[in-house]
């Protein structure tokens, strides 16, 4: 059988940089090289996009993969036909694609903007396409979706960053009106919980609204809800399955950056310590929410499981979730049956089935 000639994009501007090295080094460490012709194309912080010719994947992590000397300096033409360019010297050297895999978290990456490019160039790629992408990263946008599905979520309010400059106080009072505290306030458009906090009075607010506004011009407000964390991942395309269900202890104020990448305050418990009645109900809710939003390939949908009445209430969809070693998505399905290797192998023949 043919190989195919698999193009996996790493890295990227957005703060989930690094998150992306980490997938990136284990979705390469993990797929058949008797299957698979791999061409790793990772994006600097600095927006340049590097075809790396080295073999040994634990350099992503530590960024010394950039200094391999084979390296050359590559794009994905938008030209239908010319697949992966790079360049050595004066000339130009084309590698035909078949599918991308672009292991890419956050802004620029998950938003519907390299999905467009790849979209433009005629290259299936693993992953939803470009308005589901962008639907999905926009939390306050798949917040009015859910809305429209009739899913239960926390109660939420939109502020703009400008808000902060022209009426802040104002801004204030009326999230404090709305909400009782605790307040998590997020970025409208980062994944992996960078910028999030938990706000438990009003200088706190205050200087969550600040960190917010670093990372995005929208910013959600939402209520806390006192429940378990779960999530499940969900794979397919236009007949998507639900994995089982996962809970996540976090050992901290709540799941944040520190407790998913660097510290091991977090537990995950798999399957969740839920009811399987409600099991069932967070499945059937992710699904739900997948096809509202029209996505394809993959995503990880989150939900809180209350602690006093068993409510399941949506709280945000991921359509490139992390692949790294301890990534909830990968578990979810290996719990489920599917391991590793074996859900890169189905995710690239989703990707297929779903030409451009």
């Amino acid at each position: 059988m043919k190989k195919l000639n698999v193009c996996v994009l790493f890295g990227g501007i957005s703060p989930e940089h690094e998150v992306s090295l980490r997938s990136a080094e284990s979705v390469l460490n993990h797929m058949d090289p008797e299957k698979y012709n791999v061409f790793p194309v990772g994006i600097t912080r600095e927006g340049d996009w590097i075809l790396y010719t080295g073999s040994d994947y634990s350099d992503l992590p530590n960024e010394t993969w950039r200094d391999h000397p084979g390296n050359r300096r590559a794009t994905v033409s938008p030209i239908r036909g010319q697949g992966l360019l790079s360049f050595e010297g004066d000339c130009v050297v084309r590698e035909q694609i078949d599918v991308v895999f672009p292991v890419l978290h956050g802004e620029n990456g998950e938003d519907g903007t390299v999905q467009g490019l790849l979209q433009l160039a005629g290259i299936p790629y693993v992953g939803p396409h470009v308005a589901a992408s962008a639907v999905a990263m926009d939390k306050t946008l798949t917040k009015l979706v859910a809305d429209q599905a009739g899913v239960v979520q926390a109660n939420w309010r939109l502020v703009r960053a400008s808000d902060l400059d022209s009426r802040f106080e104002e801004t204030l009072d009326m999230l404090e009106e709305t909400f009782d505290y605790p307040i998590f306030v997020k970025p409208a458009g980062t994944g992996s919980s960078v910028g999030v906090s938990k706000a438990s009075d009003r200088d706190a607010l205050r200087d969550a609204l600040v960190t917010a506004a670093i990372y995005d011009s929208k910013i959600l407000a939402e209520e806390f809800i006192h429940g378990r964390e779960v999530e499940v991942a969900v794979l397919g395309n236009d007949a998507p399955v639900a994995s089982i269900c996962g809970e996540i202890d976090s050992g901290a104020e709540f799941y944040d950056y520190e407790s998913k990448y660097i510290t091991d305050t977090s537990t995950a418990y798999i399957p969740a310590r839920i009811p399987e009645e409600i099991s069932e109900v967070v499945r059937d809710t992710a699904v739900r929410i997948y096809q509202a939003i029209g996505c394809k390939g993959l995503s990880r949908v989150d939900f809180f499981v209350t602690y006093e009445d068993q409510r399941v209430v949506f709280n945000e969809i991921n359509t490139l979730p992390g692949f790294t070693s301890i990534s909830m998505y990968p578990k979810l399905f290996e719990g489920s049956g599917i391991p590793y290797s074996r859900l890169i192998d189905t995710l690239l023949e989703l990707a297929m089935e779903e030409s451009c």
